[in-house]
């Protein structure tokens, strides 16, 4: 099954108890993105009762691990809320994540209600980036394989490792908060109406093509480096030559 991410990168907080299972009840209760059936983390062990979903266990599994993982009967739909760990010296990677099948989006109500939904937790949670993609198009945007020392085998590295590091890449869909509208300023205003949406004052989103599946193909790449070359190659990871972005978003200090 082809999957579709939705990734909305947190600031460098630590989200309360308190504040997760809100933003659950809001997640199915009101946006209703699938009926939740398991929780924990790589195992899933734990059972979710869909007609009366236990908050306060789903709280508690956070409170002692600082992450949670929500999933469906199968695995084509899940919900993951990652803030950074206090030990981290990478404030920046924490993240609220959905995956989901990617046949839904050839709905327009669902995409009209996936702009909204997204629009509104990133307001909710400080977020000042997001971004929708197949879950294959963020993994070849945002990890390569290198050699090892010797040359004998590769791992896999990432590109860019969070926002401050500037971007990966653009995706099908990509929200921007206030340092990246700072940080592209006027370029904005130079990218084809169809490809740019104001959705706030703070926030804009940036879409290369209708939809998802059209990343990858010659039609969306061309696309996407027309865009690219608008708002600043510069901002981006250079993944011909595999150079980091040498402009970044401006950020304020961490706030633990």
């Amino acid at each position: 099954m082809r999957l579709l991410d939705t990734e909305i990168r947190l600031p460098p907080i630590i989200p309360s108890t308190a504040f997760v299972c809100r933003l659950l009840r809001l997640i199915f209760e009101e946006y209703r993105w699938f009926r939740p059936m398991r929780y924990g983390y790589a195992d899933l062990d734990g059972k979710v009762d869909p007609e009366h979903i236990d908050y306060d266990a789903l709280g508690a599994y956070y409170e002692e691990r600082r992450l949670l993982y929500v999933a469906a009967r199968t695995n084509s739909d899940f919900i993951r809320i990652s803030p950074f760990t206090p030990v981290s010296e990478y404030p920046y990677t924490g993240v609220v994540g959905w995956t989901t099948s990617v046949k839904k989006v050839g709905k327009p109500q669902w995409r009209a209600a996936h702009l909204r939904q997204v629009q509104e937790i990133m307001s909710w949670v400080g977020s000042p980036l997001a971004y929708a993609a197949m879950a294959d198009d963020i993994s070849r945007k945002g990890w390569r394989m290198v050699s090892l020392p010797g040359g004998i085998g590769q791992e896999e590295v990432f590109t860019v490792r969070d926002y401050s590091e500037g971007l990966s890449g653009l995706y099908w869909r990509n929200f921007f908060g206030p340092p990246f509208l700072r940080l592209f300023g006027e370029r904005l205003d130079a990218l084809p109406a169809e490809s740019r949406q104001e959705l706030s004052d703070e926030l804009v989103v940036v879409q290369p093509y209708e939809l998802p599946t059209q990343a990858g193909t010659p039609e969306g790449d061309a696309r996407e480096r027309q865009l690219i070359s608008l708002l600043g190659p510069e901002c981006f990871y250079d993944h011909e030559r595999h150079v980091k972005p040498t402009r970044r978003p401006e950020l304020g200090p961490p706030r633990h």
